[in-house]
């Protein structure tokens, strides 16, 4: 095994880091090595946001639920999907391209376009020694997440990256069985064999929950999607997204 699938093969999510800052050189490392991920056509449609100042971070722990490890970080990274600076490019070149910036398909080229290159940063910080956390719960409230970070139209903020040297390190959390989640020329719909492996994951999961809580919790993960996913969370995100001038076609 080569050490970088034995990186990605360690990840595991840090929620406790030291309180040490990373070199300049680090950061750039970690962003360029985002920047070198795949992305559709050029079109390059993110941008990141390194997020140093304790106060923003701390506004952002709050937004994002109270969660301490966005504020005691090393540094935040927050990935943008951004369509701005092709608004531009259009402007320079004097050529009508709204129509597609506010198309269904060029918000999601933005997404994937960011999202490859946050998965890029997370291996790099990861095989510096460093441990990192994606923060979803900046979506909770992205009215005053763009106002703290003063983003434009076109540019949504998607989610964030805490990043650190890790001053606690936990059990992996095991992944669903390769058998739900790879189908070779076509798509399993035998929904008995997919239950019956998810049946057995459930009793994987509720091991280790049980062993690392010393028996105060066995959730399965059925359980823990179920109860989720019957709980709406951010219903407001297609408007707002709208009304961000992105995917409106």
């Amino acid at each position: 095994m080569n050490q970088v699938i034995e990186t990605m093969l360690n990840h595991r999510s840090i929620r406790k880091f030291e309180d040490k800052p990373l070199t300049k050189s680090q950061i750039e490392q970690i962003v360029a090595s985002a920047q070198s991920a795949s992305t559709s056509s050029y079109i390059q449609a993110y941008s990141i946001i390194g997020v140093t100042d304790i106060e923003k971070k701390e506004k952002l722990a709050e937004l994002s639920g109270n969660q301490s490890y966005v504020a005691e970080n090393s540094i935040f990274l927050v990935f943008c999907a951004d369509l701005f600076r092709h608004e531009l490019a259009g402007k320079m070149e004097e050529k009508d391209v709204i129509p597609s910036l506010e198309s269904t398909e060029k918000f999601m080229v933005a997404l994937i376009d960011a999202s490859l290159a946050a998965q890029n940063a997370a291996l790099a910080a990861e095989s510096m020694g460093l441990g990192i956390c994606f923060i979803g719960g900046i979506r909770n409230h992205l009215s005053e997440v763009k106002k703290l970070l003063k983003t434009p139209e076109r540019v949504l903020p998607l989610f964030g990256i805490a990043i650190g040297y890790p001053a606690k390190v936990t059990d992996k959390k095991p992944r669903l069985p390769m058998s739900n989640v790879y189908f070779e020329n076509e798509y399993e719909q035998d929904e008995g064999k997919l239950i019956a492996d998810l049946e057995k994951y459930n009793e994987v999961i509720s091991n280790y929950y049980h062993e690392r809580t010393k028996g105060k919790r066995k959730d399965r993960w059925t359980e823990q999607m179920a109860n989720m996913l019957e709980k709406q969370s951010r219903m407001y995100m297609k408007e707002f997204v709208q009304e961000n001038k992105l995917d409106l076609k």
